[in-house]
């Protein structure tokens, strides 16, 4: 059994803040806040079962002598396809190095050179190299282990670990608190937690898909609560392929971290032919959604794919890049002499539930930061490190706001039952579950088409029909979401790639906005047409 992390002494009851997922922005909102009371429920152990703690290739902050602000908006926008939000991306960039040093405060340890200065790299579609990372394909999980040591000492913070948020308590206009199933959802046993203040940090939806480099506690549940409550969905058909992890089999997929390429490594075929240059001028280093549907297509031909880095890396690769090389050596590949075998994974989710710049939802009293979000910055297509510079800059100002909004903290009951029923959460997919993955990545992956989006539309509508268990409700939500915002945005861009619509269309050159209402009705018309 999990088991609660707490001070006794700092608490009386359950403060009114409630910040759901132990990821980055959870925990450095939670950090922000302090001192005042605040408490995390994580479904694990925080730090585990978050996608932040398994980022290689670390934050984007223009820091560097030749670096600005505005050269990292103008790579931003590039690579967002033309619907990115600039004022918000401005906002954002122009915070990074502030959160940067927040980070170092905390003990992050970034790399630096033998003058003590930060060492930057470059990845795909940066002009310049503004990356900060921490022995190379490290980041994540250094940034995580500092964050946590520091939450762990901070008296104001309450970290109850293993509590499954189900659902958003909704009173009148406003969210009134959460209710979460304990023993890591094992528990028959739900309690309800009251909050003036709700932070949702909950991630993201790569578990939705049959291959994926997420955990599997990123299966979409927070979008799907949100949703369900109320909150407006911005831009979910944007899914965010990583076109290099590691092919073994393996669920979820390692990954081959984007700064390899950076360093020079080659993608090729079973033939040895490098595939990337006949696709685009930056070869290896295009946008993302480019190098996945190239790596995809020569997949799908038979041909497979393969990362060279035996020229580029090669006898340096265990010190410069360990993550990498464990996870090789031990699927019984030497990345010093072998070609890695590569294919697309879902990485990464662009869009989530709509927050202004201050992290609020179209709900009073819902705030959200990281991976669940979509705050505009993003666009169609994320460009290389800047979900971990959003999640910190987003957080550090939703604590600002809450602390202005709601300058006296109360305190609320510890945490009331909220009735029992049989609905724990699995230890292995359920076969639901499993069907969905596989409907999802046969239908709404790299390349999408009409008639794949009505066959998932369908499906998804089966499983509900079949299926009623709350916690697989919210997973089928952002599913729909997904989905029928996929089916209505009749182009491609970004990470949204349509085979019957491959080209942009000005018509369709803005951000998606939409309620479960409205994913209903798509799925209503849908569910009437003529099989396809």
């Amino acid at each position: 059994m999990l088991t609660d992390h707490f001070r006794p002494q700092s608490f009386n009851g359950v403060d009114d803040i409630i910040i759901v997922g132990g990821g980055l922005a959870g925990l450095f909102c939670a950090l922000k806040l302090a001192p005042r009371p605040v408490t995390i429920l994580a479904a694990a152990p925080i730090g585990h079962g978050a996608s932040s703690a398994w980022a290689q290739g670390g934050i984007a902050a223009a820091m560097s002598p030749g670096d600005t602000v505005d050269k990292h908006v103008a790579d931003t926008l590039v690579a967002g396809a033309g619907i990115v939000d600039e004022k918000m991306t401005r906002m954002m960039v122009a915070e990074g190095p502030a959160r940067i040093h927040d980070l170092l405060e905390y003990g992050v340890p970034f790399d630096r050179d033998l003058e003590g200065k930060l060492v930057l790299s470059r990845e795909a579609a940066h002009s310049e190299r503004r990356i900060v990372r921490v022995r190379g394909d490290m980041a994540g999980k250094a940034i995580m282990e500092a964050l946590i040591a520091a939450v762990r000492k901070t008296p104001s913070i309450r970290v109850l670990e293993g509590y499954v948020v189900e659902d958003l308590v909704r009173e009148g206009r406003f969210i009134a608190g959460v209710i979460a199933r304990p023993d890591a959802g094992q528990s028959k046993k739900r309690v309800s937690f009251a909050a003036r203040a709700v932070v949702l940090c909950s991630g993201g939806v790569g578990h939705l898909f049959s291959v994926t480099t997420n955990p599997t506690e990123a299966c979409g549940q927070g979008v799907g609560m949100a949703a369900r409550a109320g909150a407006i969905i911005a831009d979910p058909e944007f899914v965010q392929f990583h076109p290099t992890a590691i092919n073994i089999g393996r669920d979820p997929a390692p990954l081959a971290t984007e700064a390899l390429r950076g360093d020079g490594a080659q993608l090729i075929n079973s033939a040895g032919r490098r595939f990337m240059l006949d696709i685009h001028p930056d070869a290896e280093l295009a946008p993302r959604d480019i190098v996945s549907r190239g790596v995809f297509a020569e997949v799908q031909a038979g041909r497979g794919a393969f990362l060279d880095c035996t020229k580029a890396v090669g006898k340096h690769f265990p010190d410069m890049f360990p993550t990498v090389y464990a996870s090789c050596m031990a699927a019984g590949i030497d990345p010093v002499t072998q070609p890695i075998p590569v294919v697309p994974a879902v990485h990464y989710h662009m869009g989530g539930v709509l927050t202004d710049a201050a992290g609020r939802t179209s709900i009073d009293g819902l705030w959200a930061a990281g991976e669940v979000t979509s705050t505009g910055v993003h666009g169609a297509n994320r460009l290389a490190s800047n979900s971990l510079l959003e999640a910190v800059v987003f957080a550090a100002r939703i604590a600002e706001n809450i602390k202005g909004m709601l300058p006296e903290p109360t305190i609320a009951d510890w945490g009331r039952n909220a009735g029992e029923n049989d609905d724990p959460v699995t230890l292995e997919d359920s076969p639901a579950l499993t069907r969905l993955r596989q409907v999802m990545s046969e239908n709404v992956g790299v390349i999408r088409s009409r008639e794949s989006l009505i066959r998932a539309v369908r499906e998804i509508a089966a499983l509900e029909r079949e299926n009623s268990r709350l916690r697989f409700t919210n997973i089928l939500t952002t599913a729909k979401l997904m989905t029928t915002a996929a089916l209505k945005r009749t182009e491609s861009r970004g990470g949204h790639y349509r085979s019957d619509w491959p080209e942009q269309r000005a018509e369709w050159k803005h951000r998606t906005f939409l309620t479960l209402e409205d994913a209903e009705r798509v799925i209503a018309e849908v569910t009437e047409l003529e099989p396809v």
